[in-house]
């Protein structure tokens, strides 16, 4: 089967679009997205998203990691659901809605380039989770702040998924690389977990790395920046607002005090349209 697709990355943060709403596509979307997100043997991406029709909101993202699993949401994958549904002409509107398994998101587009193609967009990303067991971890309480595990301290967020928060003096690949994939996979966290390494650089900056539930560590993680920027707070490292400096870019984040909503701001780019040759 001949599959049409779009490549578009937010921040580094790369994965594989299908426009679902034109054309209807009869596959085992999990064995799909492992195949296609393959950087040697296939298109290459952290995993697979359906761009598609939605009863509630004005359109509906699925998405599957790289290994398959499908998770609830990606901040930086919204924001190229929205160009695209913008670019294509899907959109006449510049303040619109996408439902996700993480429920609603709402989007505004902030920057266009000459040609008016969207390049910049705003996404509010709900209120941030800070119950432990509606994160899920397997520690009650709001915050869950100072978990010891694997010898570091941590901070547990959910933005409509799952984050551990790690502060830290120095970021290394042995902290991503060696400690992330233990640390997702830890029995403390039901669901598993999106481990973020994290070291804070001023009042309104943090620079960090990600090691993303199921596709491993990845240039960005637009929910991981969210989560992170409420660690920096609750924990009295940071301000409200700030900028999260990621491998892949710097996304603008903003945990606004008066209605507790977490808001993200960073670009969208297409890199590339092709015909992927699926052999199931």
């Amino acid at each position: 089967m001949d599959i049409e697709f779009i490549k578009m990355q937010g921040t580094g943060n790369d994965y594989v679009y299908l426009d679902c709403i034109s054309r209807s596509w009869q596959v085992d979307f999990p064995r799909l997205a492992e195949k296609i997100s393959s950087r040697h043997f296939g298109v290459g991406g952290d995993g697979l998203v359906l761009i598609m029709e939605s009863s509630s909101a004005d359109y509906r993202m699925r998405m599957f990691n790289a290994d398959g699993s499908e998770a609830e949401m990606c901040g930086n994958a919204v924001r190229c659901v929205g160009k695209y549904l913008h670019d294509s002409g899907y959109l006449k509107k510049e303040e619109f809605s996408i439902e996700t398994l993480g429920g609603t998101k709402y989007l505004w587009i902030t920057d266009k380039d000459s040609s008016g193609h969207a390049v910049g967009l705003r996404v509010d990303m709900g209120e941030p989770t800070l119950r432990g067991k509606d994160i899920p971890i397997a520690i009650d309480g709001e915050p869950v702040i100072g978990v010891e595990l694997l010898g570091y301290r941590g901070t547990a967020v959910s933005m409509s998924n799952p984050h551990f928060v790690i502060f830290v003096d120095d970021i290394t690949d042995r902290h991503v690389l060696v400690d992330g994939p233990r640390l997702e996979k830890d029995p403390i966290f039901p669901k598993k977990a999106n481990i973020e390494f994290a070291r804070v650089t001023g009042r309104n900056s943090i620079t960090m790395r990600v090691w993303e539930r199921g596709s491993g560590e990845t240039l960005a993680c637009g929910t991981g920046a969210c989560a992170t920027a409420v660690a920096g707070h609750l924990n009295g490292f940071t301000e409200r607002e700030l900028d999260i400096t990621l491998l892949g870019g710097t996304l603008h984040i903003e945990w606004n005090a008066q209605n507790n909503r977490v808001y993200m701001s960073g670009p969208a780019e297409e890199v590339f349209r092709g015909v992927y040759h699926y052999i199931p």
